[in-house]
């Protein structure tokens, strides 16, 4: 009997789970490492920042669910993968063995490579549940006395659609509440341009999103770098297409939320030949780490090149559709290998996000995420507004009861495909 390790419970790490037990059966142990016994669906964290949803509603408890699937939980916390001792250390100083372990973590928040970034100094973020709470509450406080605002992404994200998303959230909220016109708003991001979402463009994802800020009264500063964040202002430094330094300045701001930059967490980073220099997991095309053969990943902690060089650094996303095909390919190659056969599972790699506005929304299709490619478009409309609060209910539901279907192909790929039909 072999015994995997899941290190994570979120999207990547709670699918892997459940897909693994179903992949091979009782004869296995699996063993899942958390943070918390809740999980929670990072992509409503918008709308818990203005008060749509309650950090509640988008969270489920997961010990049941797991124990119901023969699959344990342990919430102590990891605290530094032995990959040479096929070990797992845990803050309590115990240690857990593994004969394949899977590592879904997701990022670590640098907050620290920004002076003054951070729900513990001057900013806000939307990365966690608890963060967007914090946010929600700050933000009640600033709906009594409004003024400037400033929402973007620091050098070093590799996942911009929540900016955005947030954004247009947060213009629609306040028209909503009618306040909007004592509330400018600037988007600051790293990407060389509006559009750029870490993967060069997808389809004329550049004039849509140009055009909805125009139409929403959104300045923004692209190609810049966040150099300091204070409780008056964000700071910054803009440079131009060769990477020169062509303007300093502040934007006054008395909200302020800013994506800070991604690492690995601490457990792979201190983990010596485990990760990149920045704590990422590096993988071969099975998902298979190149050193150590017993340890795959899938998530936003896997490293993989950016998609372009651009003058402020940028990361590539990984969104959901792609985590969930890279956990499929790694629970197939587990299986195979279990059985005696060489992994020969690949991840699609495909790129596709629906992106909230507010009051409409945003489909980008990236096939693959890598350019050149076979499909590549972005379409705007109500109906993604709508798909997206739908698939929150059905990732939610597939948590509470550990079910397998591929959520990502059977939802958000079917409501692609009917917009597309009648468009």
């Amino acid at each position: 009997m072999a015994h995997i390790v899941v290190l994570g419970a979120g999207v990547g790490g709670m699918s892997a789970a459940y897909e693994l037990r179903k992949a091979l059966g009782k004869d296995h142990r699996i063993t899942v490492l958390a943070e918390s016994d809740r999980f929670s669906f990072t992509p409503s964290n918008p709308w818990v920042a203005v008060g749509w949803r309650t950090a509640d509603a988008v969270k489920v408890g997961i010990a049941a669910p797991l124990a119901r699937h023969d699959i344990a939980l342990s919430t102590v916390g990891a605290r530094r993968v032995d990959p040479a001792g096929n070990q797992v250390l845990l803050r309590d100083g115990s240690a857990i063995g593994y004969d394949f372990l899977v590592i879904a973590t997701g990022p670590r928040l640098a907050f620290e490579e920004v002076p003054g970034l951070g729900p513990d100094a001057h900013s806000h973020s939307i990365c966690t549940t608890g963060h967007a709470q914090s946010a929600w509450q700050d933000y009640q406080r600033f709906v009594q006395d409004p003024g400037p605002v400033v929402v973007g992404a620091a050098a070093g994200v590799s996942c911009f659609g929540p900016a955005y998303e947030y954004a247009m959230i947060l213009d629609t909220d306040l028209r909503r509440r009618r306040i909007r016109d004592r509330v400018p708003i600037t988007y600051i991001t790293s990407e060389p341009w509006l559009g750029h979402m870490g993967l060069g463009g997808v389809g004329d994802s550049r004039g849509l999103l140009e055009h909805q800020f125009r139409q929403r009264h959104i300045q923004w500063i692209a190609n810049a770098r966040v150099t300091a964040v204070d409780a008056e202002a964000v700071h910054y430094e803009q440079l131009d297409e060769q990477g020169t330094l062509v303007r300093q300045g502040s934007i006054p701001a008395v909200f302020r939320m800013i994506m800070p930059p991604f690492t690995g967490v601490a457990a792979v980073r201190e983990a010596p030949g485990l990760g990149n220099p920045r704590g990422f997991v590096p993988i071969d095309g099975h998902q298979r780490h190149p050193d150590f053969h017993n340890i795959y990943a899938a998530g936003v902690c896997v490293a993989i090149p950016p998609v372009e060089p651009t003058p402020v650094a940028t990361g590539a996303p990984k969104t959901g559709y792609m985590i969930e095909s890279m956990v499929s390919a790694l629970c197939e190659n587990i299986r195979l290998e279990l059985a005696g056969q060489a992994p020969a599972a690949r991840a699609t790699w495909n790129a596709i996000c629906l992106a909230d506005m507010g009051d409409t929304g945003a489909a980008f299709v990236a096939l693959p995420q890598m350019p050149p490619r076979n499909v590549t478009w972005a379409k705007v409309g109500k109906w993604v507004h709508l798909a997206k609060i739908a698939f929150e209910k059905y990732f939610l539901r597939k948590i509470r009861t550990g079910n397998v279907e591929p959520v990502y192909e059977k939802y958000v790929m079917k409501a692609l495909g009917i917009f597309r039909l009648k468009s």
